[in-house]
């Protein structure tokens, strides 16, 4: 669906928390925008890019009236009401007028998918994502999970615990000359592959349509993946949730690796099957796991992956950077741009399969 609708008539509403130096430069995009910004019926952040804000906060039903009728002028949604698929299925229903949401995430279709509209609904307006606002936290912490496979920094924080002096000093692994394969080479994977190539790594992966890229070594689709992981030394997920991902680490997967292979998980934890990442780590396939995303999260306690001591497990923030609100703000100030110009919008989701 293309936008046909005169500029005099857009009106945006602000649906989570957003400072407001950026709700101006959204404004400022086009003088006859209408932007509908009330702080007081949004949560406090508790910390920067906190899209959800404050649990704690509450609106009396006065302002949750407010709230639900400034949402419901819009064309235009900056976020998911209540950052949430009840709040999008909600809006998606009240709002005839709705054309556009922009989403704060970069993997929106899980929220999209779980607000339980139908295919037809979902036609009827269009949902971009933030993907590639979040590119290089992403590609920053897959580095970072790598050296620290490389770099033993599991042992020695074990070995500094323990104030153990070993006897034998261990070598550790360069990153320079080692292979790594990135299971989803768009944004995320990308910027992977370039800071991986300034480290001197040689990189390979997957992508959906198959082409040469430029400093790509091979680039196959997913069902090639067994067959590039087998000479790699790391491996990156950066690959959304969808029916097609779903458990695509599989033992057969990691069974392909080479021993001592390192793992890291930035995509989407329905990608891995965890039972298999774990026997691969207790038998050595693989030799470090950092985590950025589980199946189910909050990731339970009784899950192995808290006490492995070849697994870091981080709470699904790699992605945060104090400079989140201003990026996604830029992200949604040149998209309206082009909505005001009748041009399509990237990163959509789709309706269908949900990425």
């Amino acid at each position: 669906m293309m936008n046909t609708m005169t500029t005099d008539e857009l009106t945006i509403a602000i649906a989570v928390p957003l400072e407001a130096e950026y709700v101006e430069q959204i404004r400022a995009v086009d003088p006859s925008v209408t932007v509908l910004y009330e702080p007081d019926l949004l949560p406090p952040e508790r910390f920067p890019a906190d899209h959800a804000g404050d649990p704690r906060f509450e609106r009396t039903p006065e302002q949750d009236e407010r709230y639900w009728s400034m949402l419901n002028k819009a064309q235009v949604l900056y976020g998911f009401p209540n950052e949430s698929p009840a709040g999008l299925a909600r809006i998606a229903e009240s709002n005839p007028r709705l054309q556009w949401i922009h989403a704060m995430a970069a993997g929106a279709g899980g929220a999209v998918k779980a607000s339980g509209l139908d295919p037809e609904t979902l036609r009827k307006f269009h949902v971009t994502t933030s993907a590639g606002v979040h590119a290089l936290p992403l590609a920053e912490f897959s580095a970072f999970g790598i050296l620290n496979g490389f770099k033993r920094s599991a042992e020695l924080a074990q070995d500094q615990a323990a104030k153990v002096w070993p006897e034998l000093r261990t070598p550790t692994r360069l990153a320079n000359g080692s292979k790594v394969v990135i299971a989803g080479l768009g944004e995320i994977g990308m910027e992977t592959a370039r800071i991986a190539r300034a480290l001197g790594m040689k990189v390979s992966g997957t992508k959906r349509n198959v082409e040469a890229i430029e400093g790509i070594d091979e680039v196959t689709t997913n069902d090639g993946l067994a067959g590039l992981v087998a000479d790699a030394d790391a491996v990156v997920n950066t690959l959304p949730g969808t029916p097609y991902t779903e458990k695509l680490f599989s033992t057969g997967i990691f069974s392909a690796m080479k021993p001592g292979t390192v793992f890291v998980n930035v995509g989407r934890g329905t990608v891995v099957d965890e039972d298999a990442l774990l026997e691969a780590l207790n038998n050595g396939q693989v030799s470090y796991a950092c985590l950025d995303v589980f199946a189910v999260e909050p990731l339970p306690r009784d899950s192995p992956l808290w006490s492995h001591p070849k697994v870091l497990v981080s709470p699904h923030t790699s992605a945060l950077s104090a400079a989140e609100n201003r990026l996604i703000a830029e992200r949604f100030c040149s998209n309206l741009r082009k909505f005001i110009d009748g041009e399509d919008l990237p990163h959509l989701v789709d309706p269908v399969h949900f990425y």
